[in-house]
């Protein structure tokens, strides 16, 4: 830039001097000085335009420069077709990688909801217990936050919920979100067509307002995006609904990563669902999860601050129900309800491990342009002799890296859309297969990152090879054919620590996915309390067929007894929840005979509501104490069974049976002991749990899960569960049916996340490396070729030159080994604090067991990278052992 500004300048003076001198010649000759300098301007015709039409033509001639540096650079890229080929690809992966990563990280943290306005506003409200664990709201508690916060905008809530759309046995299951009115105007959602709900229809009158949202998805699947929808009415859990709009195409939810179909007013849950008034206005009643948006200006702090106290005076008006309970914010990605809490932990680390490998592929890149343009060093030479500037040739080192990272910018961008997906490859079967949903659209946040990386990689890998040639003495190289051997050391030292670098980087995300994986296993070994080998479970939603509560009872007594007469058929139980899912057991507040809560104690147990049959077909044993019967219904006393962990927690030193424990309004009496098993995560301790008689508890706000036993394969009993439903009821559809097996791998998905990517990241690390260290092995073999041949023939054996060859390989690796174990022990430190979370009160896990530190590992890893260096070398060392002396004395 200053060269340039100084040719402006330099014009401008020649302008001037001109001007001068013309003038002078008109003072000669007796015209005024004044006069003179006019006309002397008029004659010359405006040195303004002179000035502008100069620095015009200097831009074009810049961009000529540009435009010649390119093609030049273009064509020598294709007259190396290896060289090009292997750098792109080394490009490609790296940025791929890094750019579906960030698409992830997008989609959960950064802009976790679409179609929203101001995203930056929304945060997630979140009851918590009395020992800061946190749980979703009350409908009367978001009625009282709604209408006493003054620092919002709006507050929203919203329950997941699965509808029944269409009539009789041709209806289809719809995942979509019981909402309060004001959802979409928190949200601050467009409509796409029709309109959303209105202040008319925010109010709590139950019942009152039989209107749908559709989604754009569903509208143009199932009615061709056909406008006269609007205002036609649909049978949604044979209830008839007027669909009043449809949302805009980019709003999925206020779940990040999952994807609804349908908005139905919460008001109609009784109608739709037989839920009784009376549970729309029990405190106890926590399902609903909020959001809320912030007033301008009002910062989270603030906002938070306001909530608290709201929350605190709540506490004490209702002291029978929240007593030591409050409320907070958090960011919408923070919130432990949906994906996003178990994708954090992963995502974190994936993050890091991609910084790893866009590591090892700049210095890979800076490997292969460093020997490129030592090859070239008497190209360059020539054409600084010849008059070009050095400026000029390292821009043309700068654009030849910037054309290879943009070649291979765009093949990761290509392939980023089709990895993006890979997160669905990892999922269980179940409803969250259909529910999470990831938008991988090529949104201009992912665009300008890989961009960016393009940019940043280009650059750091041509900085070296441009340094090179600036410093490059141009008639030492013409004179000496391009062996400098000073120069020649330090660009090979150069070459060395950036191998070894690669080692060390590469072993340190070896290291990482090995542990994981490890972990992994380890995990898959734990034993979960329970066998659910030969289990088939079946979820079914009887709500959605317009069954009241008795008439779901009945079906599941018909429904059990028809399939345990089942040939085949062992055990048959149902429940209201479902061990190690993605949803975990809910829980009750709980009051115990002759027991005193500490301060402070959360006394919200975990529970599940099963049938008599639910614990002998998992296998769970009683320690104490009796099973449930079919005599415990809802005509008999009420009783309880709880797990070991409970009776340590609250009933140390006594005899269990026959305690008495408050719950839902009533009394149970504990009649048995179950043995501990796992119900959230395979890596948890045990937490006080208990169950309760299906019979005796079941509401219409609960689930229904469907067990069936066999000796053999699960799976082929499905279509005699089919049978069976619809001989009882056609209107019956078996939803999400899977061997229960595969169903509680929804536990594991993080750890299965986190270790399967990092496996795939360890192993193009290694890929990398080895590609790394072989190309600079094999440049260092035609670099040496002329000594190589002297020392043959002064005597040395082909296994001498073979091992001088593999032996620098050897000293290298095992630098960049020693250097990335010491990383490696920092790295774990650092990613063994790392969890992820559930809906389960915000319970954590940490992601990587305790086996962070497993010398096998490391070994293992620090193993493959040095046979991988070995095969690495092999090639280019047996090229330098086959030299021919004679012929290699004569290469210039």
């Amino acid at each position: 830039m200053p060269r340039d500004r100084r040719s402006e300048d330099d014009f401008a003076e020649e302008i001037r001097s001109h001007l001068e001198m013309e003038a002078d010649e008109l003072e000669s000759e007796g015209v005024p000085r004044s006069e003179a300098e006019r006309q002397a301007k008029v004659a010359f015709g405006g040195a303004t335009v002179a000035r502008e039409r100069f620095a015009l033509r200097h831009r074009l001639l810049r961009v000529e420069n540009l435009r010649q540096d390119v093609r030049f650079g273009l064509r020598m890229l294709r007259r190396s077709p290896a060289f090009t080929v292997v750098a792109v690809l080394t490009l490609a992966i790296g940025i791929a990688a890094s750019a579906t990563v960030f698409t992830w990280i997008n989609a959960v943290l950064l802009e976790p909801l679409g179609g929203v306005t101001a995203a930056n506003r929304l945060v997630t409200l979140e009851t918590v217990t009395s020992n800061g664990e946190w749980v979703p709201n009350s409908y009367p508690d978001f009625v009282d936050f709604r209408d006493h916060l003054k620092l919002f905008d709006g507050i929203a809530v919203t329950h997941i919920a699965a509808f029944s759309v269409g009539r009789d046995d041709r209806a289809e299951r719809v995942w979509g979100q019981l909402v309060s009115g004001n959802f979409f105007a928190v949200l601050g959602v467009k409509p796409e067509a029709g309109r959303l709900f209105l202040p008319s229809e925010y109010g709590d009158t139950p019942g009152a307002y039989p209107i749908a949202v559709i989604s754009d998805r569903y509208w143009r699947s199932h009615y061709a995006a056909d406008p006269g929808v609007i205002g036609k009415t649909i049978r949604i859990n044979q209830h008839e609904l007027t669909v009043v709009g449809v949302a805009a195409p980019a709003f999925h939810g206020s779940i990040p990563v999952t994807s609804f179909d349908l908005w139905v007013p919460y008001m109609e849950q009784s109608a739709l669902n037989g839920v009784q008034l009376w549970m729309l206005r029990d405190r106890h009643d926590r399902n609903m999860l909020g959001i809320a948006r912030l007033k301008p200006g009002v910062t989270e702090e603030q906002a938070r601050g306001e909530l608290k106290s709201l929350a605190d005076r709540m506490a004490v008006a209702n002291a029978d129900v929240s007593e030591g309970m409050s409320a907070t914010l958090m960011p919408l990605w923070k919130s432990p309800h949906g994906p996003q809490g178990l994708l954090l932990g992963p995502l974190r680390i994936l993050t890091g491990v991609c910084v790893l490998v866009l590591f090892i592929v700049c210095a890979n890149i800076t490997n292969l342009l460093l020997a490129r343009a030592t090859v070239r060093e008497q190209e360059f030479a020539a054409r600084i002799a010849l008059g070009a500037g050095r400026a000029r040739v390292v821009r043309q080192v700068m654009t030849e890296s910037l054309l290879l990272t943009g070649a291979g910018a765009l093949l990761g961008a290509a392939a980023t859309p089709w990895l993006s997906h890979a997160l669905h490859y990892f999922m269980p079967p179940g409803p969250m297969q259909l529910l999470v949903a990831m938008d991988t659209s090529p949104h201009f946040s992912v665009l300008a990152f890989t961009a960016g990386i393009c940019l940043v990689v280009g650059l750091v890998a041509g900085i070296a090879p441009a340094l090179q040639v600036s410093r490059m003495e141009a008639g030492a190289r013409l004179h000496d054919g391009g062996r400098g051997a000073t120069a020649g050391r330090k660009r090979n030292r150069l070459r060395s620590v950036l191998v070894a670098s690669e080692v060390a980087l590469a072993l340190v995300a070896m290291v990482g996915a090995g542990l994981f994986a490890c972990s992994f296993q380890q995990t898959l070994r734990v034993d979960p309390g329970f066998n659910p080998n030969h289990v088939l479970l079946n979820q079914f939603y009887l709500s959605t067929n317009g069954y009241s509560l008795a008439q779901r009872k009945e079906f599941c007594r018909r429904i059990e007894e028809r399939m345990t007469s089942t040939p085949g058929v062992t055990d048959v139980a149902y429940s209201d929840g479902v061990p190690l899912g993605f949803e975990p057991s809910w829980w009750e507040e709980l009051r115990i005979e002759g027991y005193a809560p500490k301060p402070n104690e959360n006394m919200n147990i975990f529970r599940n509501i099963v049938s008599p049959g639910y614990l002998p077909l998992l296998h769970i044993p009683m320690v104490e104490g009796r099973n449930f019967t079919d005599q415990d219904n809802e005509n008999t006393s009420h009783v309880m069974i709880v797990n070991q962990a409970f009776v340590q927690r609250f009933l140390s030193g006594r005899n269990p049976i026959g305690v008495r424990v408050h719950g839902w309004g009533d009394w149970f009496r504990i009649v048995g002991v179950a043995k501990d098993s796992k119900y959230h995560y395979l890596g948890e301790s045990a937490p006080a749990y208990f169950y309760v008689p299906f019979r005796q508890v079941f509401r219409e706000d609960m689930n229904l899960a469907f067990y069936v036993r066999t000796p053999g394969d699960p799976d082929a009993v499905l279509s005699t569960l089919r049978a069976q439903a619809r001989a009882i009821d056609p209107n019956v559809t078996v939803f999400d049916a899977a061997p229960l097996k595969e169903f509680i791998g929804a536990s594991l998905y993080p750890q299965k996340v986190a270790a399967g990517l990092l496996t795939i990241m360890g192993v193009i690390a290694l890929v990398l490396a080895a590609v790394g260290l072989y190309s600079v092995m094999a440049y260092s073999v035609a670099q040496r070729t002329q000594e190589i041949g002297v020392r043959m023939a002064l005597g040395a054996q082909r296994g001498q030159v073979l091992w001088m060859v593999i032996e620098r390989a050897l000293w290298l690796t095992g630098f960049g080994l020693a250097t990335g174990g010491a990383l490696c022990v920092a790295a774990v430190k650092i990613i063994a604090g790392v969890s992820f979370t559930n809906s389960g009160m915000g319970t954590n896990m940490r992601l990587l067991g305790d086996g962070s530190m497993n010398g096998a590992v490391y070994l293992t890893a620090a193993a493959i990278l040095m046979v991988v260096a070995m095969v690495a070398t092999y090639l280019p060392a047996r090229r330098a052992a086959a030299v021919e002396p004679m012929r290699a004395l004569r290469t210039d």
